[in-house]
């Protein structure tokens, strides 16, 4: 049996892990706001026809952030048509996803939502067809005291008080030719760096006299990177609209799928290799932003906002007619095989913490999501909820450094690592969370050295293989595909053998 050596020391750090890496993402896409969080009538809704069973499951993932309301489907959205009373408010055509939006839920309904969630607000501002007084009058809607037209406004609709949205995407995809308003990357440039200054203006911010900041609360700004790193335009997009915005903005956007394809020459290497080739589009946007902050002289770091990632079978046939209200769209069944990759894309996210603040899983209820619904029924976890549910929880503090010596195979991306891992630090708990994927067909040995903790001793070891790697979870089975708790392991000087079966995931737990 072949054995991995895997060193870490509780000094030698990456960064800080922000709990928004840990976030998601609701777009009027599909089943995802209607049947998905929002389905009056249904036994488990309340008054505000918000679904409590996922609510529930929502709490159980950890998730901290949702972003609203897209998507590609933001392009061509004017948000006032989703407030006011909902007898009055139009429907109209949505020409992303080609179905028929009602606009019942809107801006405020998500705000309701999200304080009964108990997650945070990201909102969304429309690049495409919307201009920046539009994206202004947004943020005075949602921010503003009172006094004015628009916040009275949201005062009549029922929110006396403002609602402090702090985070806000400037657009989607404008990268993208099938995004509704597609620009190119200067034309993009100046009209962001126009709404950040607007949007701000109408969040109360400016530079007093003595170039000090009056802001008290001020916003945290996202501009849209490149919508994955396959594109004619990446980096050069990414490099022309921070010289535009970079002074202006908080986080850079990136976004990015992965897929298993049959008819590629290795399909499973290719998709295996998935963790290794994001860590690659990462590090390749952090030199980018790094150039960018040299050449115009800042002292500010920008961070990145991986505000759309996951497994997206992007063949996924459309059985419905257009112009549907809430048609299935994209609802992907995962299986045991993607909550592999996936618990890896995690581990990247987390070894790359020091530049990605906030991300994003796209999306949260039935398209392409970790939770699925049935209209007037319930909800079941897909494969992929399980990794995110316990790597959310026991990831916290700061991702360390660590030093492997596994081999690797090769794959469409070049060359992957069969035993993936991430090793967390939480000094809070005096915890370490150790993150594992075996990629390989057999059973692998790992040998953990974990250093400068003191006297280790293992709290929980869970464990998720599968005999059928396209083994999935559903309505009639809903615990197909699982995590089991597996004996604890010893620890002695701080190392630790662990024997991991083929093509599994493995979270382990130590205390001091």
């Amino acid at each position: 049996m072949k054995k991995t050596k895997i060193f870490a020391d509780a000094n030698l750090a990456i960064g800080e892990i922000d709990p928004n890496l840990y976030g998601s993402f609701i777009e009027h896409i599909g089943r995802a706001v209607y049947e998905g969080i929002y389905e009056p009538g249904h036994p488990a809704a309340d008054k505000e026809g918000f679904r409590g069973d996922v609510i529930e499951l929502i709490r159980e993932l950890g998730v901290p952030i949702v972003r609203y309301p897209g998507g590609n489907f933001l392009s061509g959205y004017d948000w006032m048509d989703g407030i006011g009373p909902k007898e009055k408010r139009p429907t109209r055509l949505d020409l992303a996803w080609f179905s028929t939006e009602t606009n019942e839920f809107g801006t405020d309904e998500f705000m309701k939502w999200c304080k009964k969630a108990e997650v945070t607000p990201m909102m969304a501002v429309n690049m495409g067809t919307g201009t920046i007084r539009d994206a202004a009058r947004l943020v005075e809607y949602c921010n503003h005291e009172g006094g004015t037209d628009l916040s009275e406004m949201r005062k009549a609709n029922g929110a006396k008080e403002p609602y402090h949205v702090r985070y806000w995407c400037i657009g989607n995809e404008m990268d993208g030719p099938w995004q509704i308003g597609h620009l190119t990357a200067d034309e993009y440039g100046k009209k962001a760096l126009e709404a950040a200054k607007v949007m701000r203006w109408a969040n109360g911010e400016f530079k007093g006299d003595d170039g000090s900041d009056w802001a008290t609360d001020p916003l945290k700004l996202i501009v849209s990177g490149s919508s994955n790193h396959e594109m004619k335009t990446f980096p050069e997009w990414d490099r022309v609209v921070l010289e535009h915005t970079y002074r202006h903005v908080d986080y850079l956007s990136m976004h990015r799928y992965y897929m298993y394809d049959a008819g590629r020459e290795r399909p499973l290497e290719d998709f295996l290799g998935s963790a290794d080739d994001m860590n690659e589009y990462i590090g390749t946007l952090k030199a980018t932003i790094e150039y960018v902050r040299a050449k115009v002289r800042s002292k500010k770091r920008l961070h990145i906002s991986f505000d759309e990632w996951n497994i997206w079978s992007v063949t996924a046939p459309r059985t419905e007619p257009l112009w549907k209200k809430a048609p299935h769209l994209l609802e992907d069944v995962y299986t045991f095989q993607d909550a592999l990759v996936f618990a890896g894309l995690m581990n990247t996210l987390l070894n790359n913490c020091d530049v990605v603040k906030l991300a994003c899983l796209a999306q949260l209820v039935n398209v392409i999501a970790p939770i699925m619904t049935k209209k007037q029924g319930g909800v079941f976890k897909q494969t992929t909820f399980y990794p995110f549910r316990y790597i959310s929880h026991a990831a916290r503090g700061e991702t360390l450094r660590t030093f492997s010596d596994s081999d690797v195979f090769e794959n469409m991306y070049g060359t992957a690592r069969y035993i993936n891992e991430a090793v967390s630090h939480d000094k809070n708990t005096r915890s370490v969370s150790v993150s594992l994927c075996n990629y390989a067909q057999e059973a692998r040995e790992v040998e953990l050295e974990l250093r400068s903790f003191g006297d280790l001793h293992a709290a929980q070891y869970l464990e998720m293989t599968n005999s059928d790697l396209l083994a999935t979870n559903g309505f009639d089975h809903p615990d197909e595909v699982k995590p089991h708790e597996n004996e604890l392991p010893c620890v002695k000087d701080g190392k630790v053998t662990l024997k991991l079966p083929a093509m599994s995931w493995s979270l382990v737990t130590f205390k001091y």
